[in-house]
């Protein structure tokens, strides 16, 4: 029997002189893209179509295959409330696991996606959107992209990166063949960073561990997940909504997170000079709070060097850090984020006056979190403010989902008005403006450098971004 999602596609993209307009295209097949296809062809909709620039599906788990990789949201709510996974192996899921899902989940909508096809350019031309891509021209009267806000690895521009002779490689294009038995030194020490070092100091001869800024770290607790209860989901998702008190800086749930942080560190790492060095100065919550019991004692391995500062040069296989250090090392490991808060999707996409990039070059704005003014029948998901600081982004993407879904019914062409984005982002910046992210001494993927504004975060409840953002409204409009 033929696997859907890895026989090569040999039908044609639609062709605009036989089917001059699909209804609806899809840019990106993660979880948000493979959610609203799901959705679309349960509700019987037949005209849709998903581009997906890779060959196969999973966006962000297809992508990251470093050693380690996980969930770091309880897996309970890391599936479609609509597709439930009842068999995740462990309380935060592997990444390949979670591939694996997402995999199972696209073969209901696999006569819909067209894998290796990139999305090159799209214009809106009054009444439709014209779309370039990689495999040919296609028209729609909607254009949802869903692609994603981590997809660009970060490469730090090092003086001299080039000359290192050993591997370089970024965490989210990991090389499985390159030798990392010998002095492998890793750039950062955010998600994945926490999750990749522990790895390498069990496979590697030493490991050096450039770090910048610290982060606060939490117990994981991950153990093997047994059958799914009964309103478990429910349970975990309340319990993750508490989770923002401390993001809007409730004193006393402030204290008690960053005593839990602190007591982790201190019940690890025996030696006081390393203690101080992996002790943020910023606080907790401001950066994304991480998951680990396994990086504090990696670290404190005697492989293990951990340099409190950034690389400031490479000369072939010498790391020179910003603190004058020089390290000698066979590979290096970049983990060092993603493009998170200029998406490199919006330079492609031309609304009626201009690209998506020139409507955001101060920053991500929309309304309702999902469309944007100028861009006449564009829906974004997991764009700006759609994710969350402490809880599951799946259910917002659901949300947008539901809002996407009664655009789609209510049809005609929709742009919603400057007016009502212009209102929507400034109740968004009085919101942030009264949280950690902005409040709390430091510099974050979430928050945008050219404006200073947070435009990755929805500043509040799950609950009430559902409540809010999950209904279509036709009355900001024209």
């Amino acid at each position: 029997m033929t696997d859907p999602l890895t026989d090569p596609l040999t039908d044609p993209l639609i062709d605009p002189l036989i089917d001059p307009l699909i209804d609806v295209a899809i840019v990106g097949a993660g979880f948000a893209g493979l959610g609203a296809a799901i959705q679309l062809s349960r509700r019987g909709q037949e005209s849709f179509v998903v581009l997906e620039r890779a060959s196969d599906v999973g966006g962000t788990w297809r992508d990251n295959t470093y050693p380690g990789v996980a969930c770091d949201v309880p897996s309970q709510l890391y599936s479609y409330s609509f597709a439930p996974q009842p068999a995740w192996s462990r309380l935060f899921a592997p990444g390949a696991e979670i591939q694996e899902y997402l995999r199972d989940c696209a073969r209901e909508v696999a006569d819909h996606l067209r894998l290796d096809t990139e999305l090159r350019q799209a214009r809106w031309t009054g009444s439709s959107w014209a779309l370039t891509t990689s495999r040919g021209q296609v028209e729609a009267r909607v254009l949802v992209l869903a692609a994603g806000r981590l997809t660009e690895p970060r490469i730090p521009d090092v003086p001299g990166l080039g000359t290192f002779p050993g591997p370089v490689f970024h965490t989210a294009r990991w090389d499985h063949d390159a030798d990392l038995s010998g002095r492998v030194g890793v750039v950062g020490t955010g998600a994945s960073a926490v999750q990749v070092v522990p790895e390498l100091v069990a496979a590697s001869e030493a490991v050096t561990v450039f770090q910048r800024s610290p982060a606060w770290i939490v117990p994981r607790g991950d153990r093997a997940a047994g059958p799914a209860e009964p309103g478990l989901r429910e349970a975990t998702f309340e319990e993750m909504e508490r989770g923002l008190r401390a993001r809007r800086l409730d004193a006393e749930a402030l204290d008690a997170l960053r005593r839990r942080a602190s007591e982790h560190l201190a019940a690890q790492v025996a030696d006081p000079g390393l203690r101080a060095a992996l002790t943020p100065d910023y606080e907790i919550g401001c950066k994304r709070v991480l998951l680990s019991d396994a990086f504090y004692p990696a670290v404190s391995d005697e492989r293990t060097t951990v340099v409190p500062a950034a690389v400031a040069r490479v000369d072939g296989s010498k790391v020179t850090a910003a603190d004058g250090s020089v390290h000698d090392l066979d590979a290096l490991v970049l983990a060092t984020g993603f493009h998170s808060t200029r998406q490199p999707y919006a330079q492609r996409v031309h609304g009626r006056t201009g690209s998506l990039a020139q409507a955001w070059e101060h920053g991500m704005v929309s309304h309702a979190s999902t469309v944007v003014h100028g861009f006449p029948n564009l829906f974004v998901l997991d764009g700006p403010n759609a994710s969350l600081g402490h809880n599951s982004a799946v259910h917002v993407i659901e949300s947008q989902l539901g809002y996407l879904l009664g655009a789609l019914d209510h049809g005609g062409v929709l742009e919603v008005s400057a007016a009502a984005q212009a209102e929507y982002t400034a109740e968004i910046d009085r919101m942030a403006g009264e949280s950690v992210w902005l409040r709390g001494n430091c510099s974050s993927w979430y928050v945008d450098d050219r404006s200073g504004r947070l435009t990755l975060l929805w500043p509040d409840t799950a609950t009430e971004f559902r409540r809010r953002n999950g209904t279509f409204d036709p009355t900001p409009f024209r």
